[in-house]
């Protein structure tokens, strides 16, 4: 029963989204977004504690209060624009969206080696995934994690792959990455989400230590292929721009723990440049460095 609920949430919406203009749109997610920060004094303590962290307690309140209130606007965006994009075409899908450093991606593909994109949580990310795969013409296959209503979650499902999106669960992801690899598909992995020590690799993250990830690390290192990062930017929620950045090369010597530590820490040190260059864009909200620093988020 409860998945149907869900459903006509999903329904309503996707009504609200074709009804309302895009400008009256941006206006109400700008509103709730305030509203939620205001009033989730939880959500607001682990933004501003992250902020304090990056940028070493430099900013103003009202510095940390637009950036957490953006934080939730980039939410809003990213999941109601998959409900916007339900039953779009894909020609409509990329209409607004410029790129940058096509060309490095163009080079794999007329070379034929395989891809891995490495991004994070920043900006509209499912936009960013729909539109590389739309622009490139491949099928793009993500890590993420399986909705409680299995009803949503092949909503969800038939909603990417009708754009070449498809997914594998954060449970048997490296078999599902090897698979999707071995049949000439690209691999898309979000690599900012704090994970536990003993599955991961510390990494220097704003000059102090976090968890990150090691997938992309090990099958870019055990396949030979380099990591493309790219990223989604918007300035006014209606136009995107994509940036596609030249490629972290593969490394494969006999010191492997070396060779994962040192992807590792390239994959880290582009996130930190893109969330420096544009704060507004992170999911701000997440607990990024509590494996390492539990005391910051009680």
């Amino acid at each position: 029963m409860l998945d149907y609920f869900y459903l006509a949430i999903y329904k309503i919406f996707s009504f609200i989204l074709w009804l309302l203009p895009r400008t009256i749109m941006i206006k109400l997610m700008q509103a709730i977004s305030w509203f939620a920060y205001t009033v989730s004094a939880k959500h607001r303590r682990i933004i501003h504690t992250n902020l304090d962290l990056a940028f070493k307690n430099t900013l103003t309140q009202e510095e940390k209060k637009a950036y957490g209130v953006s934080a939730f606007i980039n939410l809003l965006d990213t999941t109601l624009g998959i409900i916007k994009r339900d039953g779009m075409k894909k020609s409509d899908v990329i209409k607004n969206i410029t790129f940058e450093g096509e060309d490095i991606v163009k080079q794999y593909q007329d070379a034929g080696k395989k891809i891995i994109f490495v991004t994070g949580h920043q900006g509209n990310w499912e936009l960013l995934s729909q539109s590389i795969a739309i622009k490139f013409d491949l099928t793009l296959v993500g890590v993420g994690r399986k909705l409680d209503s299995d009803l949503m979650d092949k909503v969800l499902k038939e909603n990417r792959e009708r754009f070449n999106v498809e997914m594998v669960y954060k449970k048997g992801a490296m078999k599902g990455c090897i698979k999707a690899l071995s049949q000439n598909k690209a691999v898309g992995i979000l690599v900012d989400q704090s994970i536990r020590q003993n599955q991961s690799i510390t990494v220097n993250f704003f000059n102090t230590p976090a968890t990150h990830t090691p997938l992309a690390s090990i099958l870019s290192r055990k396949f030979d292929i380099d990591l493309i990062p790219v990223f989604i930017s918007t300035n006014d929620y209606i136009n995107y721009h994509v940036k596609i950045y030249p490629a972290i090369e593969s490394i494969k010597t006999d010191n492997q723990e070396k060779n994962l530590a040192k992807l590792t820490q390239a994959q880290a040190d582009v996130m930190e440049k893109i969330i420096k260059e544009n704060p507004k864009e992170w999911f701000w909200m997440h607990k990024r460095w509590k494996e390492f620093n539990p005391e910051l988020y009680r």
